[in-house]
């Protein structure tokens, strides 16, 4: 067991996470376990006027990190022999009439061409919207309840990024699909499957999947989201909301004990036989982008897995060695700071770089098993 190390025992990991917050977020938390045992660490504030900051062991929204929970689950099944993983999806869910090419393992990999239900981003600068996702029609929306074969027939009634398997293009809409396809195969919820074939078995009792529940069970930090309105800057608490918006493609509540615990032991072959997990590493070229994580190359030379996860108010990361011995898992709150969407993006992605800098540069990245 790794003992659990000081704060004053990672000055250079403390020292990263106040630079973040300087750069606009509200709250941290980080957990790190390499070769020097574990440590856990926050900073900001655990909500907008107070002081406190965030717990350490706090549970959080994670976005699309959920997406290698629900990928995991889908090739767990194919281990069994209950999914055929280059089968087509219309074998299983004949009900949306999908174009036969497109199959499991294109759902997995985002190279399906499906339109993505929360909108789309094209190369000429156009933007294709999807459900509300953004200033005061999204606040609004904060509570509603969608049912996950709506979103699938929003994402079918626009046109196909291209043709199934010729390209690659991240869409929220292939992990809504892939839940349904666990849930008809299975007669189970998804929420089921999950206990049953990871939450249970790893003892991991600070994750859930919560539907349509906005709630996040306590201890938590505050998330808030800041938008403009009628000529006017607004901030909302985005604490509870409902989820059913972004379904299994981004819907779970987890920890950052959790999270390593899972991406430790599913790196470290405890998840999945090894033909699957190396099907699960290998890269589509375009994106980097496995079946249900991203694989990237360090600056050191060596190679991480990651997926992390967020939308307004909340963030996560989740990295690994190829071993799963060294594991970086986070959670960040944004606040009232004075950032519009691409500013906060930017900041994100400077806040997660720094950290993967700090906890990788110097450690091992390369299998060990």
């Amino acid at each position: 067991m790794s003992r659990t190390l000081t704060r004053q025992d990672r000055p250079e990991l403390q020292k990263a996470m106040e630079e973040i917050i300087d750069s606009g977020f509200a709250g941290m938390q980080v957990r790190v376990h390499d070769e020097r045992g574990g440590w856990t660490g926050s900073a900001g504030v655990n909500r907008l006027g107070g002081s406190e900051k965030p717990p350490v062991d706090g549970r959080f929204r994670i976005g699309s990190t959920t997406k290698t929970f629900t990928a995991t689950v889908m090739l767990q099944l194919v281990a069994e022999g209950r999914i055929g993983l280059h089968s087509p999806v219309d074998d299983y869910l004949p009900r949306f009439a999908l174009d036969r090419r497109i199959t499991v393992h294109m759902l997995l990999q985002h190279t399906s061409g499906l339109f993505s239900h929360t909108g789309e981003y094209y190369d000429d600068g156009t933007v294709a919207p999807g459900i509300p996702w953004q200033g005061q029609e999204y606040v609004d929306n904060q509570f509603h309840t969608y049912c996950p074969e709506e979103l699938v027939r929003l994402a079918l009634s626009k046109p196909a990024r291209f043709e199934p398997g010729t390209d690659w293009s991240y869409s929220n809409t292939n992990y809504v699909l892939a839940k349904l396809l666990i849930e008809e195969v299975t007669g189970n919820s998804l929420a089921q499957e999950m206990h049953r074939l990871i939450l249970h078995p790893l003892g991991m009792t600070g994750t859930l999947v919560p539907g349509a529940s906005p709630e996040i069970p306590e201890p938590h930090a505050y998330g808030y989201y800041r938008y403009e309105h009628a000529g006017q800057w607004k901030v909302a608490d985005v604490t509870r909301f409902n989820v059913s918006w972004i379904s299994a493609a981004g819907d779970m509540i987890s920890t950052t004990e959790d999270l390593h615990t899972f991406f430790s032991a599913l790196m470290g072959g405890e998840l999945l036989p090894d033909a699957l997990l190396a099907e699960m590493r290998t890269p589509h070229p375009k994106a980097g982008y496995g079946l249900g994580l991203f694989v990237q190359e360090t600056d050191g030379g060596g190679t991480i897995f990651h997926h992390n996860g967020g939308f307004f108010g909340w963030a996560a990361l989740m990295y690994a060695t190829p071993d799963g011995r060294t594991t970086l898992t986070a959670s960040l709150t944004s606040g009232d700071a004075e950032l519009d969407f691409a500013a906060t993006a930017a900041a994100f992605q400077n806040a997660q770089q720094k950290l993967v800098n700090e906890v990788f540069l110097n450690g091992p990245t390369e299998p060990t098993r």
